[in-house]
This record gives C-alpha cells, structure tokens and sequence, in this order.
C-alpha cells in the first residue's frame, strides 16, 4: 500500500503538472492555440511514422548495449532474448500505474534464465543505467558549453546547468572511484560487507562491477552506442515536432533541447517532469520567438504516446516470438514482490 500511495503521489503531481501547462497554453491571450491546430491543422503521418521508426531504433539500440555489457560479463544471454526483457522493463518504466520499475523487471528476468549469473546480471543492469546516465549528462554539458545557453538571463536555465555541471562533475568522480584501482586494499568493500543484511550482497554487486575495469574498451563501445541513442531521440523528438502543426525549433536546436529536457527530469529539480522542461526550452530558447505556448507540451505528449506504442510492439513481438507468456508473468510477479536478494 505504502508504494501504491507513493506511486498515485507522483502521477497526481506529474499530472497537475501537466494540466497547469494545458490551462496555461489555452489561455494565452492573442496567442496561438496549438491544441485547437492540433485537431485543426493536418498532420505529416510519414514524419510521424520516421519518428516512430528513429525513436524505436533508439530504444533497441539501448538493450543491445546492455546485451553487449552482459556478454562482456561471461553471461551467455541470446541477442533476442535479451531485447525482449528489455521491452518489458522498457514498458514497466512508462507504466504509470506500476510500483516495480523497468530496470528491476529486466534484472529478474534475465538472472531467472541464467541463476548461475544472477550477481553479474544485476552488475550489467546497474552499469548500463549509470553509462546512459552518464553521457546523457555530458552530452547535456557539451550541450551547454557549446551553445552558452548556461549564461543567458534566465534563473531556470541557469539552475539546470549548475545542476547538469553538478552532475557531470559527481558523476565522473564516483565512476573514477569504482574502476580505479581499490586504494583501500579492499578494506571499503569488506566494511560495505559488514551492513546487516544488505551488506554480502552489496559486496557481491560491487565486486561484479568491478569487473568492467579489465574492460575498458567495452565501457567505450557502450558510451557511443549511448551517444546515437541520443542522438535519434533528438531527430525523432525533431521529427514529432515536424509532424505537427505549428512553428518548431530547428534540428540543431533538438540536439540541445532534448538532453536537457531528460537531464532535467532525472535531476531533483523543481521544474518537474521531462513535458515541463520541454515546453520551457521550446519557449526560452533564443530562437523560439515565433513558437507558440504550448508547442513543446505537445511534443512531449507525443514522444509520451510514441514510446509506449514503441513498448507495446515490442512486448507483444516478444510474446508471439517465444511463446512463453506463463514464464514472463511469473518473472514479473517475482519482481512485484521484490524478489531481487536472490540475485546478489
């Protein structure tokens, strides 16, 4: 009950987040109406489709990451194996409804089918989060610094550089900490051991991550894959924008907008979820004079709809390829009941 009230909190407030910007939009006064071009004004289907087409190419180019990371593991997981789990953690992540999160779902999944690497399964999972993290800040940095966007008269601009900076900065530092020689001797990980309860298997999870510091070149191979999931969000976010009708910033602009826009809804900011930080960006850029209020609100809502039909197909491909749905529903009971102990 305690994750059900959680989870209804955030929806709630993501979703007063959204009305507001809806009420704002419609509002505006002498300004253009974007939803009523929504429904109005003609829509560019085959823009709309390449978007779909960029934006699922993106997501399967992230579990062929984590494939390959949990390959360099010794794990002996099959390609397509592999991207049907990540569809399903991928469709947990945009379920709003859900209490168990995407990453938590895929980390069952695939150390049901190979128990012998449960440790290592849930070391790729972590690592694959905190690489497609990691260049997404710098990305977002390269972003700011290219552009000096961070210095323009703008408060919320400038707090989510410092933020992105903030990140970017801790961020090196703490993965410096974990593939950098141990200077402790080991004596940090054993008092990590020493934990009630939490503490063998933390150890256990640390010492599996570790193991990517004999593998360098694979953390290199994996940062550039994460580089061109970024970019194909920004051309298909790009897309979107194009598919519908009104004024948009241009593609090079997207390249900006876009990491900021997912940099800004993963850092604790005020600004709130990724729709809020787009439709600020899409309206404070120096170029969005002629971008009507409300325009970035009806992208995001677009890319919102494009991922989960993205995750619907693919899931449903996952069940008529295997033909396995009894075995998926009772992996993804085992992760509803936080059943991941086992796994460390």
């Amino acid at each position: 009950m305690k994750k059900i009230a959680i989870t209804l909190l955030k929806i709630g407030l993501s979703a007063a987040i959204i009305a507001y910007l809806v009420w704002n939009a419609v509002r505006t006064k002498g300004g253009e109406n974007v939803f009523a071009n929504l429904l109005d004004q003609p829509k560019h289907w085959g823009l709309l489709a390449a978007a779909w087409l960029a934006l699922a190419s993106g997501t399967v180019l992230t579990f062929v990451r984590w494939w390959y990371l949990v390959r360099a593991l010794g794990v002996p997981a099959r390609g397509p194996r592999t991207i049907a789990v990540g569809f399903w953690g991928f469709l947990f992540n945009l379920a709003p409804l859900g209490v168990v999160g995407g990453d938590v779902v895929k980390a069952v999944m695939l150390a049901r089918e190979h128990p012998e690497h449960r440790v290592k399964v849930v070391a790729s999972v972590v690592v694959d989060r905190v690489v497609g993290l990691y260049v997404l800040f710098l990305f977002a940095t390269g972003a700011l610094l290219l552009t000096g966007l961070g210095s323009l008269p703008s408060t919320e601009l400038r707090l989510i550089s410092r933020a992105v900076f903030l990140a970017t900065a801790l961020g090196g530092l703490g993965i410096a900490a974990v593939l950098l020689p141990d200077v402790t001797g080991g004596r940090a990980a054993r008092a990590l051991g020493r934990i009630p309860r939490l503490g063998p298997p933390l150890e256990n999870l640390l010492g599996a991550i570790r193991l990517y510091r004999h593998r360098l070149g694979t953390l290199a191979v994996a940062a550039v894959m994460t580089l061109g999931v970024h970019a194909l969000s920004a051309v298909g976010c790009y897309l979107i924008a194009r598919g519908l009708p009104g004024e948009v910033p241009s593609l090079a602009a997207h390249f900006v907008i876009i990491p900021l826009s997912v940099a800004g809804s993963v850092l604790p900011l005020p600004m709130g979820p990724f729709e809020f930080v787009l439709d600020f960006l899409y309206a404070h850029l120096p170029q969005a004079a002629a971008v009507a209020a409300g325009q970035g609100l009806i992208v995001a809502l677009a890319y919102r709809l494009i991922n989960i039909l993205i995750a619907a197909a693919g899931v449903l491909a996952a069940v008529v390829c295997s033909g396995k749905r009894r075995e998926w529903i009772d992996a993804i009971h085992e992760a509803e009941k936080g059943d991941t102990s086992n796994s460390c």
